[in-house]
């Protein structure tokens, strides 16, 4: 995703580093996404914070909605919430309460949080027919995943169940379909500006970001 970004925020002054949750260490060797706990992200997210005190430095987080670990701020009452850009938005502002007791109110207003609905593959739910980029065979399923796309008002709003969340929609039609590499392929096809105006809380994240402003 970062390739997608960069240029634009690049753009407007904001230069991106980025790099995926540390999970375990193991022979070595550093083992980074598939995050199952709150406390693996936080590690990671205060220990950049506390390396990185330069006046200019911002910080900011990418994880998903969906299958989000039940120790994370706020899952509880936030749960509760039935609008799902509502319910981010709940658990963004928690996660900054909690950054801020554990580094301080100064120092968290560094953090500009978000958490993605519902996952990756929203964002292929801009414009299936990209996926024939990469499936130039799956015309029938491309049919069948734009049909699915015009049930809901936008992209973000494709429900988190675990068998309806996004991805799971795209591997029922597309088995081949891997996030690792098809997905970030389709999604620089689809483009920035259709991702900001296809997503609202997407676009949001974006404006914030290019719109920041020293501490």
């Amino acid at each position: 995703m970062n390739e997608v970004l960069a240029p634009e925020l690049g753009a407007h002054n904001t230069f991106t580093d980025a790099h995926r949750i540390t999970t375990g260490r193991k022979h070595g060797r550093t083992h980074r996404g598939g995050w199952d706990s709150y406390q693996k992200l936080q590690r990671d997210l205060v220990l950049w914070m506390k390396q990185d005190q330069d006046a200019d430095a911002r910080f900011t987080t990418m994880v998903d909605l969906y299958a989000l670990p039940g120790d994370f701020p706020g899952y509880a009452e936030c749960g509760r919430i039935a609008v799902p850009i509502q319910r981010a938005e709940c658990l963004e502002r928690h996660l900054v309460d909690d950054i801020i007791r554990e580094l301080g109110n100064a120092v968290a207003r560094c953090l500009v949080p978000y958490i993605q609905l519902h996952e990756f593959e929203t964002f292929v739910f801009c414009e299936p027919a990209k996926l024939l980029v990469a499936f130039p065979a799956e015309t029938g399923a491309v049919h069948r995943l734009d049909v699915i796309r015009q049930q809901f008002a936008g992209p973000e709003d494709i429900d988190d169940g675990k068998t309806s969340a996004p991805s799971k929609r795209i591997l029922e039609v597309i088995p081949e379909y891997t996030k690792a590499v098809a997905g970030p392929l389709i999604v620089k096809q689809i483009g920035l500006p259709r991702l900001r105006n296809d997503c609202p809380h997407f676009d949001s994240w974006i404006t914030r970001l290019i719109e920041l402003d020293p501490p």
